[in-house]
């Protein structure tokens, strides 16, 4: 209830009591305690000396060093046992420990030998970047609070929207990787189609089986698992058939199913295939289905002229998903999503909150921000890791790295074969996969057996996969510390380790 009167306030300030005497003390005594939050001047120096000395010799090491340690070992158990506590830990150890734990141990994706899944890169002036971002702490969400952080990424897509042929006024987010891009994605696309629960179940998709499963996951995740899933036949080079995409979108409108949504891809996993874009994309005009494409793996390899003629038809779709940390070798950590409507993509993420309310009647409204264009509110400034890198270093050293792994996979696919290796599909990209077909045995045996090898040798890292029911090996050139070094030294311990395997009769 209101005071029977008015409380009226000295111009000095109401006297202080005991009370608040103590409260001021308390106050006093948590600002000491918390200070070790805020180092001063020297001590940031030394601090940063130390972590720069340590990250120093792990660079200087690197080219040396196990692309692949086998098991965690002792180290991840002592770091598992370090659980944060009341006291504090001295640098040196926690430096000791991180060196063990995780430079040590499993698979170090920095290294030029780390020729496995879709390598990321770890560019040192990204780092500068990230610590760039962390020390100034800029939300990179609202526009109002942060215009220049969201101007710098706005740009940055608006860059990548050039590239592969959008309009100027496309949208898109800087997300943590392609995984959030493939969701944004594909909750625009159901929201620009109308589709409610009651749809779901008629809506259908339509997708090769060298779909990327975060996309499955995505469509999962965004309350769509019911969707019919179709999966598209491939050719001999496992890209996506157009001619059966449309044969199979007019057998299910026939059926009285509802064609909603076409995912291709520029560039597989598995493989580093481009579908054939300019047609599905005139399949999906036509039938007025949206049109995704994950070109997370290979988007960027559009600055090439050579892949950016392979890849026409990237501007007929709808959206597009693209990874900077992929094929523009930055730390893991951020992919793109692009979408043309701009309009479709804001409907599907637009938010209202109250608090927000000084944001909304700034002068600058009209710019749509990037809280309301993703799933994420809190956004880490992830513009600088990208932007720094691209501005400091310009493109040309960039388009040479990608040329230069182009090369180095057909070259790799090239000299594989000459020993002997049965190999896949020429490489659209930097993606190759290859076999051993010993003269007995199990052929799929022998190659687990083979690549159990490698990985116990460590020098490389190479993986597997299975295509059409068999066990074939696969190398992914992408690391921008990889060189011809880096690949003869792996063809030189493929053919080491199949003379060994055979003398003992594996497989």
């Amino acid at each position: 209830m209101p005071p029977d009167r008015p409380v009226r306030v000295s111009r000095g300030g109401p006297a202080a009591g005991p009370g608040d005497r103590e409260a001021v003390a308390r106050l006093r005594e948590l600002e000491r305690a918390a200070a070790p939050l805020e180092p001063g001047p020297a001590e940031r120096r030394a601090l940063l000396e130390a972590v720069a000395s340590h990250a120093e010799r792990f660079l200087e090491n690197l080219e040396d060093a196990p692309a692949f340690v086998a098991g965690a070992g002792a180290a991840a158990e002592e770091i598992s046992r370090l659980a944060p506590r009341e006291e504090p830990v001295p640098l040196p150890e926690l430096l000791r420990l991180f060196r063990i734990a995780v430079e040590e141990t499993g698979l170090k994706p920095s290294s030029p030998g780390h020729l496995a899944y879709i390598p990321g890169g770890g560019l040192y002036v990204s780092a500068l970047g990230d610590y760039l971002a962390d020390i100034t702490d800029e939300y990179a969400g609202i526009d109002f609070t942060g215009p220049g952080a969201v101007a710098m990424e706005n740009l940055l897509l608006r860059w990548m929207a050039g590239l592969v042929g959008y309009p100027e006024d496309a949208a898109g987010n800087l997300a943590s990787g392609g995984s959030i891009a493939n969701l944004i994605a594909v909750v625009t696309a159901r929201e620009a189609h109308e589709l409610g629960s009651a749809d779901y179940a008629r809506a259908v998709v339509y997708l090769s089986d060298q779909a990327h499963h975060s996309l499955d996951k995505a469509l999962r995740i965004a309350g769509l698992g019911e969707c019919v899933r179709r999966r598209i036949a491939t050719d001999d080079r496992l890209r996506m058939d157009p001619g059966a995409l449309e044969d199979a979108i007019q057998e299910d409108r026939s059926r009285g199913l509802r064609p909603w949504l076409v995912l291709a891809a520029a560039g597989t996993t598995d493989v580093g295939a481009i579908d054939p874009l300019e047609r599905i994309g005139r399949v999906a005009e036509r039938e007025g289905l949206w049109y995704h494409i994950d070109a997370a793996y290979g988007g960027f390899f559009a600055l090439l002229p050579e892949i950016r003629e392979r890849m026409r038809g990237l501007e007929l779709s709808d959206s597009i998903t693209m990874d900077p940390h992929k094929s523009l070798f930055l730390p893991y950590g951020l992919g793109a999503v692009l979408v043309k409507d701009r309009r479709a993509m804001h409907r599907a993420h637009r938010y209202r909150a109250h608090y927000m309310q000084d944001a909304a009647g700034d002068d600058r409204a009209a710019i749509v921000s990037p809280a309301e264009l993703s799933p994420e509110l809190t956004k880490h400034f992830r513009g600088p890791r990208l932007w720094l890198p691209l501005l400091l270093h310009g493109m040309a050293p960039f388009r040479a790295c990608l040329e230069e792994k182009l090369l180095l996979t057909r070259y790799f696919h090239e000299r594989v074969g000459a020993l002997g290796f049965e190999t896949g599909p020429e490489p659209d990209l930097t993606v190759t996969t290859y076999r051993w077909v010993p003269m007995e045995g199990d052929a799929d045996a022998f190659n687990q057996a083979l690549v159990r090898a490698i990985h116990e040798d460590g020098r490389v890292f190479v993986s597997s996969t299975r295509l059409r029911d068999r066990y074939v090996l696969r190398l992914a050139v992408l690391t921008f510390r990889t060189h011809l070094d880096t690949i003869d030294l792996t063809l030189r311990i493929l053919g080491e380790k199949v003379a060994e395997l055979e003398e003992r009769g594996a497989g």
